[in-house]
């Protein structure tokens, strides 16, 4: 399969080449400020330990795919989601409260001055009720007046962005569109705005003509793990669409067995084997 000249910042590695780059956090901090939609620069980020260990009942980790601290101590949750995620939200929720009880605990259950919370979460797909890309959340009354702004949830859909380059005017039009189409952009269809230094400088990340042979052998690693990742989740997604006809057609051969149908007819009408008729037959003459 043909590389394109950009890879995508949507993907696992576009996304660490850009806000997960640690040598330089220009990108990282102009968007993130983009974002939560503040005047105020952020001019310092250090990044953080991303997972957490045993927190679900089957003691599986969480990971999001950035976490990070600004100079102000305001904390950041950033998840990248590709695929259809309808509960996405109560994710974000787990990470946000998990974040919440560590810098409570931290400060030994002090609830005074505790820092910002950020649970920042970024879908190719649709899944709010809304129509804007862009939604940030806080804790309101009835009313709409705010309750509560310690703890935001900033949800980014790029399905619902359809701006063209002709109408982009702020920062954060300017990250999503470019988030959304770069890998489809061609060299001669440079949008102005990509020459500004924070956005200059994430492009040049993913520009595969200026890789070295390392960070080729990296992005083709990473290519291949992610295609084997979606292979696994495809086959997972399968088996268990497998296990669901399977259940509903036992159901429905031993209600028909129950009625009094004979085999054949029972298979004729759940669209299986005599032999299967067959064996639902043998466990409902055990039970």
């Amino acid at each position: 399969m043909d590389t394109p000249v950009y890879i995508p910042v949507i993907s696992d590695y576009g996304f660490k080449a850009t806000f997960g780059n640690e040598a330089n956090t220009l990108f990282l901090r102009t968007a993130l400020q983009a974002l939560i939609k503040s005047a105020i620069p952020i001019r310092e980020v250090h990044f953080d330990k991303n997972v957490f260990e045993a927190l679900t009942i089957d003691s599986r980790s969480g990971i999001f795919d950035l976490a990070c601290t600004d100079e102000n101590g305001s904390q950041f949750i950033v998840e990248m989601q590709l695929g259809l995620a309808p509960h996405f939200v109560q994710r974000m929720k787990f990470y946000a409260l998990h974040k919440f009880n560590t810098v409570v605990e931290r400060g030994e259950f002090d609830y005074a001055n505790l820092p910002k919370i950020y649970a920042i979460a970024i879908l190719a797909k649709s899944i709010l009720p809304t129509t804007h890309f862009h939604t940030i959340a806080n804790l309101r009354s009835e009313m709409g007046e705010i309750i509560d702004n310690q703890m935001t949830f900033i949800t980014v859909e790029l399905a619902k962005f359809n701006k063209q380059v002709t109408q982009i005017e702020t920062d954060l039009e300017k990250l999503v569109y470019t988030m959304k189409t770069l890998h489809t952009t061609e060299p001669t269809q440079y949008p102005a705005f990509w020459n500004e230094e924070w956005l200059k400088r994430a492009i040049d990340e993913l520009d595969t003509r200026k890789m070295t042979p390392e960070e080729r052998a990296y992005f083709a690693r990473v290519t291949a793990a992610n295609a084997e990742a979606v292979k696994a989740e495809k086959q997972k997604i399968q088996e268990a669409e497998d296990r669901r006809e399977n259940l509903v057609r036992s159901e429905t051969v031993k209600t028909a067995l129950q009625m009094g149908l004979a085999v054949e007819q029972v298979a004729r009408l759940a669209n299986v084997s005599i032999e299967f008729v067959a064996q639902i037959q043998t466990q409902l003459s055990v039970d």
